[in-house]
C-alpha cells in the first residue's frame, strides 16, 4: 500500500468538499451540484480507506452504502455511516441531469453536513494524520 496514493484520493475528497462549500456562495445556489460534490467527496475518503487497507482497486461503485460496508470490515466504527451514505448515494448520479429529482436547500445542507461528519470521523482522522506522519518521516 502507497501512502501517495492514499493521500491521493484524501486529496480529491477535499476537493470535492471544498467545491462543495465553494458553491453555496453562488446565487442562485447550485445545489443538485453541492449534493453531487459532497456525495464524491464521501466516496472518495471511503475508496482511499480501502486502498490503505490493501484493497488495490476499489470497487468501480456510487453506492456508498456497498462503499460503507466494505470499510466496515475493516473497522466496525463505519457502520454508524450506513443511514447518512444511503441518503448521499442518491446524489451521486440522478442530480447531474435534468428533472431526475428535486433537491431542496435542507438536502444540501444536511449532505454538506453528512460529507463533512464523514471526513471528521475517526477511522479517518486517524489515517490522515498517519499519512502525515508517513510524509514527515519521508521528507526529512
Amino acid at each position: 500500500m502507497e501512502f501517495e496514493y492514499v493521500a491521493e484520493w484524501f486529496q480529491f475528497a477535499d476537493m470535492d468538499l471544498a467545491s462543495a462549500d465553494y458553491l453555496q456562495g453562488l446565487l442562485p445556489q447550485p445545489l443538485e451540484i453541492i449534493c453531487y460534490h459532497c456525495q464524491q467527496s464521501v466516496e472518495k475518503y471511503l475508496k482511499g480507506y480501502l486502498i490503505y487497507n490493501g484493497i488495490d482497486e476499489p470497487p468501480k461503485i456510487h453506492n456508498l452504502v456497498e462503499l460503507c460496508e466494505s470499510c466496515s470490515a475493516f473497522d466496525e466504527r463505519f457502520r454508524v455511516f450506513a443511514q447518512i451514505c444511503g441518503i448521499l448515494t442518491r446524489f451521486g448520479v440522478q442530480p447531474r441531469y435534468p428533472r431526475e429529482m428535486e433537491v431542496s436547500e435542507t438536502d444540501m445542507k444536511k449532505a454538506l453536513e453528512y460529507a463533512k461528519q464523514i471526513r471528521d470521523s475517526e477511522p479517518l482522522t486517524s489515517l490522515r494524520s498517519e499519512i502525515t506522519q508517513k510524509y514527515e518521516i519521508d521528507s526529512e
